[in-house]
């Protein structure tokens, strides 16, 4: 996700508070960048959570397991 992409997300959010809103068009905008954003934030989470160890008590690290849903 790019800078501008979240100035334009902040730019319809700005937008959607005014009274007069947002056109269709805007709003259709608007929920496909936050899609995009809430993905990018989750790869960025997974990411960060594949490369986090445990470390225990006798000093031995272990990957962090996946949980399926």
């Amino acid at each position: 996700m790019t800078q501008a992409q979240i100035d334009r997300i902040n730019a319809l959010a700005k937008k959607a508070r005014t009274p007069q809103g947002l056109t269709p068009e805007e709003t259709a905008e608007r929920d496909a960048l936050r899609q995009a954003y809430v993905a990018s934030v989750r790869a960025n989470l997974a990411g960060q959570l594949d490369n986090t160890y445990i470390v225990g008590l006798d000093g031995a690290r272990r990957r962090l397991t996946r949980k399926d849903p």
